[in-house]
């Protein structure tokens, strides 16, 4: 079986100490490598390339990566960011940079980490201002939160990243993110993993591709 990778970063807090933040979540965004979105189609995308996840992949949420804090966007570019630890008040900002389209907007977010498939071990960051990513992120942190109440040995959730969808009187039909937990485990890597399943073995396993999204 494999282990659950192990979140790089020393002097971690107690995993007791994340109920109380997690619960308390406001807006937030994390720190990690590749960006990991939901595109306007409904795929889950991440890189420069909008790579595309792959849909029976486990990804892990680092329960020490959630953040909070303020982005303002310009042309479609990010001219200041500030982002903070949930276990500490939401940063104060002062006015936004020239050119901000809307100002500062708050924002969630989280670190995580793909746990099976064709991009194991890739490291990703998942911010979001929007209402449904917020939710996504808040419904995760809750998730943990509770799990922490449960069993504090296993405070990581493997996850299926997953969507919904509503239908917009103007815009048509939006999709928001979603998720399933398969699987609680350690932050130790002991903790038995979860594979995805094997095909039959009368159904031949398909040759395995690269998953580029032209957006």
């Amino acid at each position: 079986m494999s282990e659950i990778a192990k979140f790089a970063g020393a002097n971690l807090p107690a995993v007791t100490s994340l109920t109380a933040a997690l619960r308390s979540l406001e807006v937030a965004a994390p720190s990690a490598t590749a960006i990991l979105k939901m595109d306007r189609t409904g795929h889950w995308v991440f890189g420069a390339d909008q790579t595309e996840a792959e849909g029976d992949s486990l990804w892990a949420v680092n329960p020490f990566s959630f953040v909070h804090g303020w982005i303002a966007w310009g042309d479609g570019e990010v001219l200041a960011e500030v982002v903070e630890s949930v276990t500490k008040p939401l940063p104060q900002v002062d006015v936004p940079p020239p050119g901000a389209k809307k100002g500062w907007e708050t924002q969630v977010g989280m670190g995580l980490q793909c746990f099976s498939g064709e991009d194991k071990g890739l490291d990703c960051r998942y911010t979001a201002t929007s209402v449904g990513g917020k939710r996504f992120v808040q419904a995760l942190a809750a998730a943990i939160a509770e799990q922490v109440d449960r069993d504090q040995t296993k405070p990581v959730p493997l996850i299926k990243l997953s969507k919904e969808h509503y239908q917009h009187k103007s815009y048509g039909r939006i999709y928001t993110p979603a998720f399933e937990v398969v699987k609680w485990v350690g932050m130790d890597g002991k903790a038995e993993a979860v594979e995805p399943d094997a095909p039959e073995a009368d159904e031949p396993a398909a040759a395995p591709q690269r998953r580029r999204r032209m957006v």
